[in-house]
């Protein structure tokens, strides 16, 4: 069944949204490629898919921070067989900046940034070859919220936005599905790996893991480019958008604001 779907590479496989999107892409008939920092739980969700869904799990252990490690998944992508890659392994860096390295910034840029460019760069390539395939990346509603506590990761999902929605104008006239996935507070490992609770935002607030990707893939499945699961009326994005267009509009009056004369 998974050799007729083809191959979803799941990037950040091993907990989380990632293992979500993994259980999801197998029982649909996805032969795996299951990318992650941790052999342990890599190995156990390999045999419980394997022997769940009866599909090829392949799994690599990759820190996609490390430029040979992430050279050697990129090259896996661009092998030619994949049809669906999830772009879902990132960093938080949350802190204020005082208060983290530099290093631990950087960290941030290379995983969320780097790593997701290239590995779109390579999927895609391979997609415009067979005319066809799906890229979903992981963004996230901090894209729109500046926040003192998490400067470089707002500003990695701000980049995570616009890349993906650029590429979505790009590819707009080929048979190849980008979609952009933005959570709010999700039930993960994302805040306690980092020391922090998850009572930074109210308990009302989050979605688990598997809310998320469910819905995610019934927005894919509507042909959505940007899916936020958790806003409740469309209508709010749309304001967005119009608020966003408009803004383009006004920046193009070839004169100098008012505001600024002396």
């Amino acid at each position: 069944m998974g050799k007729e779907k083809g191959l979803a590479v799941v990037t950040g496989a091993s907990s989380g949204i990632g293992a979500t999107y993994a259980a999801r892409l197998a029982a649909r008939g996805y032969s795996l490629l299951l990318v992650a920092r941790r052999p342990d739980r890599l190995a156990s969700l390999k045999e419980e898919l394997s022997r769940a869904h009866r599909v090829d799990v392949e799994t690599v252990i990759a820190d996609l921070e490390r430029p040979s490690e992430l050279s050697d998944v990129e090259a896996r992508v661009a092998s030619g067989d994949v049809t669906f890659l999830v772009n879902n392994a990132g960093a938080g860096g949350l802190g204020r900046s005082a208060q983290v390295t530099a290093e631990q910034l950087e960290r941030v840029i290379k995983l969320n940034v780097t790593a997701l460019t290239r590995l779109s760069h390579a999927a895609l390539t391979v997609f415009q070859k067979r005319n066809a395939g799906v890229l979903v990346n992981i963004g996230s509603v901090m894209a729109h919220s500046p926040s003192a506590g998490g400067a470089a990761y707002s500003a990695s999902k701000a980049y995570v936005l616009n890349f993906t929605r650029s590429l979505q104008q790009e590819y707009a006239d080929k048979p190849i599905q980008i979609q952009l996935v933005m959570p709010g507070p999700i039930r993960t490992e994302f805040f306690s790996s980092q020391g922090m609770s998850d009572s930074v935002f109210p308990s009302e607030a989050y979605l688990t893991a598997e809310q998320l990707v469910d819905a995610a893939l019934v927005g894919l499945e509507a042909g959505e480019g940007v899916t936020v699961p958790s806003m409740p009326d469309v209508q709010t994005w749309n304001a967005l958008e119009a608020a966003r267009v408009e803004f383009m509009k006004a920046t193009l009056s070839g004169k100098v604001a008012s505001r600024y004369h002396r």
